[in-house]
């Protein structure tokens, strides 16, 4: 038998516990009276905010002014681009706290199809999410090196924008998902590296310029469906992956020619079960057992509060919105908040600051962001870093590096004859 070398073997547990949903009763753990209940699903990492400028900024994304990694918060922005083409690339060391070589790498870009003078502009864009988990050392029952695995998760995504008028726009993304965690060797036999499909729908609205006391501003606001797919299989057990609704918006202020001042606000929801609480079975004095009650006509778990969350995805999409075991308090508690702040200069120089926050009894990610922009000429380069609200908190220590590149197309006129 061949074991995983205990370096990497927590992270390994990590991510395989949040790639499984939960199905045991977690009533026990409480917190300030509230049952401690988070929704997990596979390939988590589609979540992880992959560049820096919204990384800076809380996480917010979804009514933000479009750029090169837009594919990820809402695809539908991109049809309100202001530079005919885009391309950027991060890289985000992740979990540094824990270990040294996990990292996320996004490339993204788009390319605006329509004439500058088109009513409806259009725009297709393209991006690659790359998730490694480093080296993992495996050795047999007597600690011998028996070679190296280096797991990994990516995303490949095509998109479209269209406009549908001067100041709404509509757009979808397709996904391709491969996730390679579960091809590590237990008890001598490898595992396979499992995939699925999904699809981004996504809309996006951008007012005209109007005056709030003496300033020019505009508002945005959009509304994003991602990662609306098929269920992931590891082994025998179908998983769903993070199918998630994200509704926002902003307002951007111009203060004068030179300094602009932005504020967003996002809404996430995961559009999938909520765990429920089962039934345990009681021994014969009538003692709590740590066996979960099956309903001997069925074979199935026995539920005590909650839905099954055994259903087909459109079924659990739905679903998703009323069947907390905690109720209406539950619910609620189910959509993560994150707010965003941007001052600009001179289209040149950004600082930015956000905070995110996710319910104690939902997994508690609780964080704030700070981070600065430059742009000069076509380049522009983006520095986040996050700061968690507790100590030793495996998020610190996290920066994301973005380099873009923008262009216009070729617009140059040849150079008339001087008249004498």
């Amino acid at each position: 038998m061949e074991r995983i070398s205990y370096k990497k073997i927590v992270i390994l547990l990590l991510v395989a516990l949040a790639s499984l949903r939960n199905s045991a009763q977690i009533s026990s753990q409480a917190l300030g009276g509230s049952t401690i209940n988070p929704i997990t699903t596979a390939v988590p990492f589609l979540l992880i905010s992959p560049d820096s400028k919204h990384g800076a900024m809380g996480d917010v994304g979804v009514a933000t002014d479009a750029d090169a990694n837009s594919t990820h918060w809402n695809q539908s922005k991109l049809a309100f681009a202001d530079k005919k083409f885009g391309v950027a690339l991060t890289a985000t060391p992740w979990l540094r706290n824990l270990v040294p070589d996990i990292y996320l790498y996004y490339l993204s870009g788009y390319s605006k199809i329509s004439k500058p003078s088109a009513k409806n502009q259009q725009a297709v864009s393209a991006s690659l999410r790359y998730f490694t988990l480093g080296n993992i050392q495996l050795t047999d029952a007597q600690g011998n090196s028996t070679g190296d695995f280096k797991p990994n998760e990516f995303a490949l995504d095509l998109g479209f924008a269209q406009k549908l008028g001067k100041n709404f726009s509509t757009g979808v993304a397709f996904r391709f998902v491969n996730s390679s965690i579960s091809r590590v060797y237990f008890n001598g036999q490898q595992g396979n590296a499992a995939s699925t499909v999904a699809v981004d729908l996504t809309m996006y609205y951008k007012s005209n310029v109007f005056k709030l006391g003496d300033k020019k501003a505009y508002a945005t606001s959009g509304l994003a469906f991602t990662n609306l797919g098929t269920k992931i299989k590891y082994s025998t057990e179908k998983n769903f992956i993070p199918m998630n609704m994200r509704l926002g918006g902003g307002l951007k202020v111009n203060m004068d020619d030179f300094n602009t001042f932005g504020v967003y606000l996002d809404f996430n929801k995961l559009l999938v079960p909520t765990p429920p609480i089962y039934q345990y079975q009681t021994d014969s004095l009538g003692n709590t057992t740590t066996q979960i009650a099956i309903d001997p006509t069925t074979g199935a778990k026995v539920i005590a509060k909650g839905k099954n969350p055994n259903v087909p995805v459109a079924q659990g999409i739905l679903q998703s919105f009323g069947d907390a075991p905690g109720g209406f308090k539950e619910e609620m508690s189910e959509f993560n908040i994150s707010t965003g702040l941007e001052y600009e200069y001179n289209k040149t120089f950004a600082v930015r600051a956000g905070y995110f926050h996710e319910p104690k009894t939902k997994g508690a990610r609780q964080f704030f962001t700070v981070g600065i922009g430059l742009r000069y000429s076509i380049g522009s380069l983006d520095i986040s870093y996050l700061i968690p609200r507790t100590l030793n908190n495996p998020l610190q220590n996290t920066f994301r590096f973005s380099l873009g590149f923008y262009f216009d197309a070729d617009t140059k006129k040849k150079e008339e004859p001087v008249t004498p």
